[in-house]
């Protein structure tokens, strides 16, 4: 799986021996860290790798990790792990710099593809201009009404809030929502947080 390792953060035992017991099978090389403090404490020193951090830790949730080690200037392509996902948290999440934002349970292919594209970004951002590219020509699919609920749900706000501020139903903001998913050919919402933030890296 190419020469970098996945370093595994997650504050329960079982789970990260589960997770690097899939990843090695999968021809991955995987490295567990117990919390993210821990994790901290070795990052500057780490090169070639990329991260799979939990979301939810007594000591430092993963969003917080991730903004510590931007601050540290020890930040690597990072993946987000939760089991109790919303829009928010995911926007949190892409701001403070991760690659991907995946909801407890998922398939492995899932976690394996998100790696992946993880460890393309590992060399620098350049990577994420066809990608960009793929989900700019999606956008350009979409209506002007349908921008406009696209960027209130990715700021993470609820069909009422959008109704109100778009002045138009609830019902008919669920209609929008479903065509947005549907022309971006997103699974679920924070793989449409995703693409959205590819775009804005391309053109920062």
């Amino acid at each position: 799986m190419g020469e970098y390792t996945v370093h595994i953060v997650d504050d329960e035992e079982t789970v990260r021996k589960s997770l690097a017991f899939l990843l090695t099978m999968a021809g991955f090389t995987a490295r567990v860290h117990e919390s993210a403090t821990s994790f901290l404490a070795v990052a500057p020193g780490l090169r070639c790798c990329c991260l799979v951090t939990d979301l939810r830790m007594p000591d430092m949730n993963g969003v917080d990790l991730l903004r510590q080690l931007g601050a540290s200037n020890a930040m690597m392509p990072a993946i987000v792990v939760t089991g109790h996902a919303d829009v928010p948290m995911a926007v949190a999440a892409m701001k403070a710099g991760a690659v991907d934002f995946i909801e407890k349970p998922f398939d492995d292919e899932v976690l394996f593809d998100a790696i992946k594209r993880a460890a393309e970004r590992i060399g620098g951002p350049e990577s994420d201009t066809d990608n960009a590219a793929v989900v700019q020509s999606r956008l350009e699919l979409l209506s002007e009404r349908e921008r406009q609920v696209l960027s209130a749900v990715v700021d993470g706000k609820p069909n009422k809030s959008i109704a109100y501020e778009l002045d138009i139903s609830p019902r008919t903001v669920e209609v929008h929502r479903a065509n947005v998913m549907a022309k971006m050919q997103a699974k679920s919402l924070p793989e449409l947080v995703r693409m959205t933030f590819a775009v804005k890296r391309s053109e920062a």
